[in-house]
């Protein structure tokens, strides 16, 4: 492919650009967040220097950053970035998606303008699609109606079926790769989806029968090599996981796990044992036919696929209202509040070695880092699906603007949970109650002896300190506090109600043994009613200490104060790398759920206009 296309005359030219490395701004070393808002402020400026108009940085993944702007023209363009301390073949990737978007020519697909390479920098420059993404679309409002869902249902086939039967004389089918609810753009005016995010599309080696196509192998020569991309392993199927060669039947499994997704009010495929399709409500012929292209039989996934895209336009064509359901109650509590914080809510959860099966080994040696899991997803392998399913749902609760945590307790009569969740956004109540009875049905789906905890909190309120290396101790500043609100509440007449710091025990997980004195001050908080977390993340330059405390007790602010204090004067005393932290909820109000095996069968009206005469 040309290194460099012509540019139109209608849009400026792209100069030099260099974004590096970057996670949450918010996790970020001082230094390095400094690095990233100065590079970012400098991409923004450029733009607008060339003559684009509304520059918005949209969106940031492991191997770029994308933005939006104008044309002087009034067309509306995506700017995709490599990020330029990649490997130089990774950074090559970016060319190939412009080529393989440059072959896809469809309505519902927003076309390529042009790739540019700039000195060391890619830039791949495309039209922009209208409206938010499915998974943000998921987010607010949970989980999708019947008739929204096969409205999507039916144009992503349209999609998939011009893929496979192109019309431009080549005849390999396009795999898209990555089919997700992040990667499809929905106008809420139109309902018109857009399939976006071509980074791991390839040509088909073999098509829908597994026979080989004449002339396939963009990458690879062999063909008994796969030149597929791996996906997002959250949402692709058991194939291209296993890296066979690539197939259309890849975008069947991408499409299956989306609609299941957004069906279910949930961020992958791995419930729908648990949480089975024919359980969402769903028509019974779209339902049944779901389940089978999730099923585990590779037989049946094909059957039901071929059956799914033959008959997607007769299932769309059938009556599907809009039904008026009751608010769904919480199977745990959950807190909301009308006040907007500015949160950037992050997981940390421990505990996850007891959910993998006996003898699995785990991909990924011990990496240390809160927000590892946020970017890669290999600790899931040798993990049940119902396991995955779980550890995702919690995940999900993580995108909502939440703070507290849970603590998840498996015995082999059932399963106990304590939480404490604050969601602070009354338009996600609906959405974020159905996310964490998702948490709730998935963990009773799940027969073992183990705790699981997470704790939720504010990326904004986490403390950084720096050190030059791993052999000076990390100092903090004279100034440095660690914040607190203070709220009245009830007395509690049993102190045996009061939660624990220490109920769990020490987590085997957590690698960073803190110091005594830490250790004591923890204690003394114990004792004084509050709710909150403390979480230290060691690096070897850097710690992190991630916070959300909550003073119940009004009159000990002096006491509690002083505990903190103290905590903050022992952390030059800290040593060791790695992550340990400590999760108090406000009251032990244990909830109990019996084991199920998979929720019952639960189906779309046949007469839609009779079920709303009658309810």
């Amino acid at each position: 492919m040309n290194g460099q296309l012509k540019h139109m005359t209608t849009q400026p030219d792209l100069q030099q650009f260099y974004i590096p490395e970057e996670q949450s701004v918010y996790l970020l070393s001082h230094d390095d967040a400094r690095k990233l808002r100065g590079w970012v402020q400098l991409c923004e400026q450029q733009l607008l220097q060339l003559g684009y108009r509304k520059i918005e940085f949209i969106d940031k993944g492991a191997f770029g950053f994308v933005f939006g702007g104008v044309t002087p023209g009034g067309a509306e363009y995506v700017f995709k970035f490599s990020r330029i301390n990649l490997p130089q073949h990774v950074q090559d990737r970016l060319e190939e998606e412009a080529f393989m978007l440059g072959q896809v020519h469809h309505p519902n697909v927003p076309r390529l303008i042009e790739f540019v390479r700039i000195k060391n920098q890619s830039i791949l420059v495309m039209e922009r699609a209208s409206g938010i993404n499915l998974e943000q679309l998921s987010l607010q409002q949970g989980r999708l109606t019947a008739r929204l869902v096969l409205h999507i249902a039916a144009q992503i086939v349209a999609i998939l079926g011009a893929m496979r039967n192109r019309n431009d004389g080549n005849s390999r089918p396009l795999i898209h790769g990555d089919i997700k609810p992040s990667n499809i753009m929905f106008d809420p005016v139109s309902e018109n989806i857009a399939l976006i995010d071509w980074g791991s599309s390839v040509f088909a080696q073999l098509d829908e029968q597994l026979h080989y196509v004449a002339g396939a192998g963009l990458i690879a020569d062999d063909l008994q090599d796969s030149n597929a991309r791996l996906g997002d392993v959250y949402f692709i199927g058991p194939e291209q996981l296993d890296g066979a060669l690539s197939c259309p039947r890849f975008d069947e499994q991408g499409l299956a796990a989306t609609l299941y997704a957004l069906a279910s009010g949930q961020s992958c495929r791995f419930g729908c044992r648990a949480i089975p399709p024919t359980a969402l409500g769903l028509p019974l012929e779209f339902a049944r036919v779901l389940e089978g292209m999730l099923d585990q039989d590779p037989k049946l996934r094909s059957q039901a696929g071929d059956y799914f895209l033959s008959n997607m336009s007769s299932m769309a064509r059938v009556v599907v209202l809009d039904l008026p359901l009751p608010e769904e109650s919480q199977l745990i509590p959950v807190w909301t509040y009308s006040q907007g914080l500015d949160i950037e809510t992050v997981s940390y959860s421990s505990r996850k070695s007891f959910l993998k099966e006996e003898g699995a080994e785990g991909t990924l040696g011990d990496i240390d880092d809160v927000q590892f899991d946020h970017y890669y997803k290999n600790f899931l392998q040798g993990m049940g699906d119902t396991e995955k399913a779980f550890l995702a749902s919690v995940g999900r609760l993580a995108k909502y603007p939440v703070l507290g945590g849970l603590a998840v307790r498996w015995e082999k009569d059932g399963v106990y949970i304590d939480s404490c969740l604050n969601l602070y956004d009354l338009r996600f109540k609906a959405s974020f109650t159905a996310s964490v009875n998702n948490m709730v049905n998935l963990a009773r789906a799940i027969y073992r002896q183990g705790v699981f905890k997470s704790c939720l909190f504010n990326a904004r309120d986490t403390l950084h300190l720096d050190r030059d290396s791993a052999l000076v101790r990390f100092q903090p500043a004279s100034d440095l506090l660690i914040p607190y609100e203070i709220t009245d509440a009830p007395d509690v007449e049993d102190k045996s109600r009061i939660h624990s710091y220490f109920e769990d025990g020490k987590d085997p997980e957590e690698s960073l043994e803190l110091p005594r004195d830490i250790l004591s001050a923890l204690q003394r908080l114990n004792r004084i009613h509050h709710t909150g977390l403390l979480i230290f993340e060691s690096l070897p330059t850097h710690l992190k200490i991630h916070n959300n405390y909550r003073l119940l007790d009004p009159a000990r602010e002096d006491e509690f104060q002083h505990c903190l204090t103290q905590v903050v004067a022992a952390v030059p005393e800290i040593s060791g790398l790695g992550i340990s932290g400590y999760i108090k909820m406000p009251y032990k109000d244990t909830r109990f759920f019996t084991h199920i095996d998979r929720l019952p069968e639960r189906y779309y009206p046949k007469n839609p206009r009779k079920w709303l005469q009658e309810n």
